[in-house]
């Protein structure tokens, strides 16, 4: 499968087409904390990057053997809270020279969607914050708020699929900065998984994953097709 035959891409948000500063997990990571629960910001990247918020909470407190719902609850509260006020003062800014890839499949008329394990809230808030616009950057936004299940479930994908009528999903392309990004491509059995270096991951934790490609950054999408 050639980049060239690809009709629709699905790109992660933050640390793979905006650079965020990591702001979400270090909140999470803080939010986390505040309720005496000790985790490192290394395992909350581990084992929340990509995920539905929420859902990434229960996941790092499961691993250490808290499963109480009433304190992931508190956590996800305290969390929306903080990251709230972070943003309002937050410097968030395209990932280098991804605005420029994004011109080129629009102009190649490629269909592009971004997806994330976000709130539609957070998401829209970094989308205000890089002045970017649907139909100029960007065709679609799918957010964990849109699907019952989030990653590594199919489902995003293919919602955006349904909105442009595609129905052979070998001709999408999925790219992330984790490897959940990863796993919810070969579910929807896109055509072309990528990892990209420039997010919350390293390239042996996406390499688990077994993506086609791992690029520094989507900048150098274009240069798969050789």
């Amino acid at each position: 499968m050639k980049i060239n035959e690809i009709e629709m891409v699905v790109f992660d948000m933050a640390g793979t087409t905006i650079n965020e500063q990591n702001i979400v997990y270090k909140s999470l990571h803080k939010a986390i904390n505040k309720f005496g629960i000790e985790v490192s910001l290394e395992l909350v990247l581990s084992l929340g990057a990509g995920k539905e918020k929420h859902q990434a909470i229960k996941d790092i407190l499961k691993h250490i053997n808290n499963t109480d719902s009433n304190t992931s609850n508190l956590i996800f509260e305290y969390f929306k809270e903080i990251l709230d006020q972070e943003y309002l003062s937050a410097k968030v800014l395209p990932i280098e020279g991804v605005e420029n890839v994004l011109q080129n499949l629009k102009k190649d008329g490629v269909k592009v969607v971004l997806n994330t394990g976000y709130s539609s809230h957070v998401a829209n808030t970094l989308l205000e914050k890089l002045n970017w616009k649907k139909d100029n950057q960007f065709d679609a936004l799918i957010t964990a708020d849109d699907v019952v299940l989030g990653r590594p479930f199919p489902d995003m994908i293919h919602k955006a699929m349904q909105l442009f009528a595609i129905t052979d999903a070998s001709k999408v392309l999925k790219a992330g900065d984790s490897a959940i990004d990863i796993e919810e491509g070969k579910n929807a059995k896109c055509g072309i998984t990528i990892g990209v270096l420039s997010g919350a991951q390293t390239r042996s934790q996406l390499e688990e994953a077994k993506p086609d490609y791992i690029l520094e950054s989507l900048a150098s999408l274009y240069s798969i097709e050789n």
